[in-house]
């Protein structure tokens, strides 16, 4: 065993996990000064997401979860912070089931997503808001038409089409 310093001490008691109004504010503070496609603050559809997740009869880990899903991904949080947060195990996994990863394939993602408990809930609440008629009709033709093929692309290989 390794020794023990004078200033250091047994380990406190872990950190009581954040409450979703917790991990709300950090996703807000987190995307804070991000846009979406059509120039929305970015919090916006991760406000649709929790609530269409909330809406799909989702457990407060999936909300969790919701509020964070694009952190990792879009560099707003880092892996390590994630890591390191007081958030369940589930959380945690179904962001980083959630975060796409450069080069890979749509299938591995699909796949990742559903070997994940709890995940494809989330990504189902995310595609709905992202394929939300109304949201898409800001964007250009050719931008609307790609995003929607890739969306209908990823719904069935989820199995929800």
């Amino acid at each position: 065993m390794p020794p023990v310093s004078p200033d250091s001490g047994p380990p406190g008691p872990p950190a009581p996990p954040l409450s979703l109004a917790q991990v709300e504010a950090t996703a807000r503070a987190a995307h804070a000064g991000q846009t979406d496609k059509a120039g929305r603050p970015y919090a916006e559809h991760l406000r649709a997401v929790a609530e269409g997740v909330r809406r799909r009869g989702g457990d407060d880990e999936q909300i969790a979860a919701a509020w964070l899903h694009d952190a990792v991904e879009d560099d707003a949080l880092t892996e390590r912070w994630l890591d390191e947060a007081p958030l369940s195990r589930r959380t945690k996994d179904i962001v980083l089931a959630l975060t796409k990863r450069a080069g890979e394939p749509p299938e591995a993602y699909a796949a990742r997503i559903l070997a994940t408990p709890g995940a494809r809930l989330v990504k189902e609440a995310d595609l709905a808001h992202n394929a939300d008629p109304a949201r898409l009709a800001v964007l250009d033709e050719a931008t609307r038409t790609r995003l929607a093929e890739k969306y209908t692309r990823m719904r069935a290989l989820l199995g929800q089409e």
